[in-house]
């Protein structure tokens, strides 16, 4: 088959290499257009496409998707499949314009946690397992029908980061398995809708900063979650002496505070622990705003609380 892959980050990245690995036939790589990045504006290129061009492959930069001129060029590579991973909403011109349509890798055990985020969700959430699945492309975003799923079990400790490179790895060889079950023909469409079992239809919408700001009154296990759930990034944070912190890590303890929530209590020299509704939560990898990310030990040896 003649195969279009569709994709930006890192996390795309994996499928396109097991693709080729596989023997797969890419004939384009469409990703996001070059944008300037960091403090001195620098050009950055999309992780896909550093990774296409290393490998020799065309790749397409529209910035907009119904773009006549894009249209015209991803017409004329003729393919049969599309393969979307980590990519952006297609219009249906886009998707449905390969003879065996389009299908897309999502970081969920779909119909469960549609949307931009699953993977932080799953964990802010508490989720005890999560996974990866393959769909075809349909109308309604995340909708389509089910090819394949992998699921993985969660400890109650991962970080969004652990989390990512495991699905990442899980979902490109789940990448590949659908791809050639398509080119054969052997394979089966689940209805998402056949899916459900009953429990409560969760979504992972896009995490704005006021999202990840925490709140002392909560549960302790809820503040531990969302820490782990936005780790490494966008972070977490609270406020520390009028300045923000970041926290990247952290751990629970399970006691009655004598404190009130949001106050803290430290040894200025191995722990920094804030008080929730129900527990505490002992930092253990943070940032100060203005300062580089680092231990509690660290932080605590130049700074006096």
């Amino acid at each position: 088959m003649r195969i279009v892959f569709m994709g930006t980050p890192e996390f795309a990245v994996a499928s396109l290499d097991e693709l080729i690995k596989a023997g797969s036939n890419i004939v384009g790589v469409v990703t996001a257009p070059d944008k300037p990045a960091g403090r001195g504006q620098k050009v950055s290129e999309s992780a896909v496409k550093q990774y296409a061009v290393a490998n020799g492959l065309k790749v397409l930069q529209p910035e907009k998707l119904k773009n006549p001129e894009f249209l015209a060029e991803l017409k004329a590579l003729n393919a049969d499949l599309q393969v979307v991973v980590a990519f952006r909403m297609l219009p249906e011109v886009v998707w449905a314009m390969p003879p065996k349509g389009t299908i897309n890798l999502h970081a969920s055990l779909l119909p469960q946690y549609r949307g931009a985020a699953p993977i932080n969700w799953v964990l802010i959430n508490g989720e005890k397992e999560s996974g990866a699945t393959t769909f075809f492309l349909k109308h309604e975003i995340d909708t389509g029908d089910v090819l394949f799923t992998e699921k993985v079990t969660l400890n109650g400790h991962e970080t969004a980061g652990m989390l990512h490179d495991w699905l990442m790895n899980k979902g490109a060889g789940l990448l590949v398995k659908t791809v050639k079950a398509v080119e054969s023909g052997r394979y089966h469409e689940h209805p998402q809708t056949a899916l459900l079992t009953g429990e409560e239809l969760k979504h992972a919408p896009k995490i704005f900063k006021e999202d990840c700001l925490i709140d002392w009154t909560q549960p302790a296990q809820s503040i531990y979650n969302k820490i782990r759930g936005l780790s490494p990034i966008p972070t977490a944070y609270t406020e520390l002496n009028g300045k923000v912190l970041k926290i990247y890590g952290s751990e629970l303890q399970e006691q009655e505070p004598a404190i009130q929530p949001g106050g803290f209590l430290t040894d200025n020299k191995t722990y920094l622990k804030f008080a929730a509704k129900d527990g505490f939560i002992s930092v253990t990898d943070i940032q100060m705003e203005g300062k580089k990310r680092m231990g509690i030990e660290d932080f605590l040896r130049g700074m006096r609380l």
